[in-house]
């Protein structure tokens, strides 16, 4: 196996044990509100389901937790770490190191896109999922040092780092990749084959980064069928299941994004990221939408007027806890004040526990 060519050493243990694009430029969501949805080209997941079987008992503490299974989750979107910071949609390493360390320290546990889009939140009682979602699959995120050991600046090297020194905060997250992935030649079938191994999750980002809003429907349809193989030649059991919208922008219609096929492979996207500037819903909540899950741009709080990035809205959720999701610690049920009722989806009734 391609992975096996690399000397990961201890870190790549502590991860396995923890955890189960290069571009700076500006992107945008221009998706028209008023596009024609015509019936989607193969039947693709609608977002989490209700369970068939509760085999774990009841929470009976959701309220000494304060747990809201019904509240926000942000969704975090990354491109490159650079020294000097790059870009606007860029952070420093030390930046992003002080980021995951406000995150851990106002309680929030990471998940992958894909437990998001299935409801399969299983973090600490009390705690809040957070999502890091990793656009362009960049050398900065991943890559290795001539010893063979990962480089300690990049996204992968901090994540495993920091989960080292906080064992309740595993090295998860969601890597949107596009052709020659992690800066391209030989290495990159290994590269995409050690981050897999890692548990990180693999998501397409179409081959070539395309601009979906000018391109015809048999360029969407190669485009995310060849970014299914970039990660499926590398690593045959990979699920890719959830994709990135390249530059935030929509295909005409919509749900050739969905589900499709070109020459024989077929893509099925059970969640789709945008590149809004708010939390996204819970997985449970009436108003979630797994084709259009809005995520938050990493930036610090500015010192002018709001920016609207990572900074800011957790600003905000740290003074409106009641607008965070709380786990009650068992993702068999979902626990909520009995007040919100009214916005759990129907679909998960057999599995509400209001209190």
């Amino acid at each position: 196996m391609a992975c096996l060519r690399f000397a990961l050493g201890a870190v790549l243990c502590a991860a396995l044990l923890a955890a189960c694009s290069g571009s700076g430029e500006s992107e945008s969501l221009a998706a028209d509100p008023d596009a024609v949805a015509l019936p989607a080209l193969e039947t693709a997941s609608p977002g989490p389901t209700a369970a068939t079987e509760l085999p774990t008992p009841k929470p009976t503490d959701a309220a000494e937790v304060g747990a809201n299974e019904l509240g926000e989750i942000p969704v975090l979107m990354y491109h490159r770490l650079l020294p000097d910071g790059g870009g606007e949609y860029d952070r420093t390493p030390d930046e992003f190191r002080a980021e995951l360390q406000q995150l851990y320290d106002e309680g929030y546990r990471p998940v992958r896109t894909i437990d998001l889009v299935r409801g399969e939140l299983d973090v600490a009682a009390g705690m809040t999922p957070v999502v890091l979602t990793f656009d362009d699959s960049t050398r900065e995120q991943f890559a290795y040092a001539e010893d063979a050991s990962i480089q300690p600046d990049t996204a992968v090297g901090i994540l495993l780092a920091f989960a080292e020194a906080h064992p309740d905060f595993p090295a998860v997250g969601s890597f949107y990749v596009n052709t020659e992935p992690f800066g391209g030649g030989p290495d990159s079938a290994a590269l995409l084959a050690d981050i897999h191994e890692l548990g990180f999750e693999l998501g397409n980002h179409t081959a070539g980064h395309v601009n979906m809003g000018q391109s015809d429907a048999d360029t969407v349809r190669r485009e995310l069928a060849a970014g299914v193989e970039v990660i499926t030649d590398a690593v045959p059991d990979a699920e890719v299941r959830t994709m990135a919208l390249p530059l935030g922008v929509w295909s005409e219609p919509r749900d050739l994004v969905y589900s499709g096929s070109w020459e024989g492979t077929e893509y099925v996207n059970e969640g789709i990221l945008l590149v809004g500037s708010d939390p996204a819903p819970s997985p449970f909540h009436a108003e979630f939408d797994p084709h259009a899950i809005p995520r938050i741009r990493t930036a610090p709080i500015p010192t002018g007027e709001p920016d609207y990035g990572s900074g800011f809205w957790l600003d905000i959720l740290a003074r409106n806890p009641d607008r965070r999701y709380r786990s009650d610690g068992n993702p068999s049920w979902v626990s909520f004040p009995s007040a919100l009722s009214d916005q759990l989806d129907e679909a998960f009734a057999d599995r509400a526990n209001p209190y």
